[in-house]
């Protein structure tokens, strides 16, 4: 069955901002005696799965075979080719805290390969977007990554694994080199908004390990549609499920993929 990729992808946006609306809400009268603790450092509150519950409800009318694969575990599997991956909030401890910078994270995949893909940034209420071949958007504007060539120019993002630590020595050991070689490096708590900050521009480049796939479906596609690059660690295409990404401007990929070998290869 062949997609009108750009239609879902805009009436993707208004479930996702519909999402953001109720978390908007959510946010003005959070009750935190319902936060649950899936791990030490991961939390789930009532407001990531009642937003995951809208989404899915919204979903199933646009594409009525597709998936799901979800963080909160919705589980729909009729879909063997086409999935829905969802991030309801991504940015729960940011929510839960106060911290103004999380997001609804929607994507649409066909035997892996992500077709469109939507971050709706809920604080300051932009909507990111993309489908393949049709260009990245932030609301109705067309969005690029940056063309900076020298480190020494670049912004760039990152995260702080949470469950796995094995590597955390050496990931301290890039970070130091990357704070010594660029302007200057920032962790605002999603892997989805950081992704879309590239798309648009706002980072130079973005890397993390330990992720899953609902933290960056929807927005590798943004960086890739906006002429950007997106690999795992090894500079190969298994980012979606092999926990590892690292997206960027094109011109600054190399270098930033030598040393992550040269220090966690």
């Amino acid at each position: 069955m062949e997609l009108n990729l750009k239609d879902i992808c805009l009436k993707t946006c208004e479930v996702a901002k519909m999402a953001g609306q109720f978390i908007a809400q959510e946010r003005t009268r959070f009750d935190s005696s319902r936060i649950e603790f899936k791990g030490i450092h991961d939390l789930v509150s009532y407001v990531d799965k009642q937003a995951e519950q809208l989404i899915v409800h919204e979903l199933r009318q646009l594409v009525p075979e597709a998936g799901f694969i979800a963080e909160e575990g919705t589980v729909i599997t009729q879909g063997e080719d086409y999935q829905w991956i969802i991030d309801p909030l991504d940015g729960t401890t940011n929510f839960i805290q106060g911290i103004p910078v999380f997001a609804v994270s929607i994507g649409l995949a066909c035997k892996g390969e992500v077709l469109l893909g939507v971050v709706f940034e809920v604080g300051q209420q932009e909507c990111f977007y993309a489908w393949k071949g049709g260009g990245a958007y932030l609301d109705d504007t067309p969005v690029q990554v940056t063309d900076h060539s020298d480190l020494h120019q670049c912004l760039l993002a990152t995260g702080f694994p949470y469950t796995e630590f094995s590597q955390l020595d050496a990931y301290l050991d890039f970070l130091k080199w990357v704070m010594r070689s660029s302007r200057g490096v920032r962790r605002i708590g999603s892997a989805a908004v950081d992704l879309a900050y590239v798309a648009c521009g706002r980072f130079d480049a973005f890397w993390e390990y330990d992720l899953k796939p609902w933290d960056v479906a929807a927005g590798a596609l943004l960086v890739q549609e906006a002429g950007g690059v997106v690999t795992d660690f090894r500079g190969e295409n298994n980012y979606i499920f092999g926990r590892t990404i690292m997206a960027s401007n094109k011109r600054v990929k190399d270098e930033l993929l030598r040393k992550l070998n040269e220090y966690m290869g």
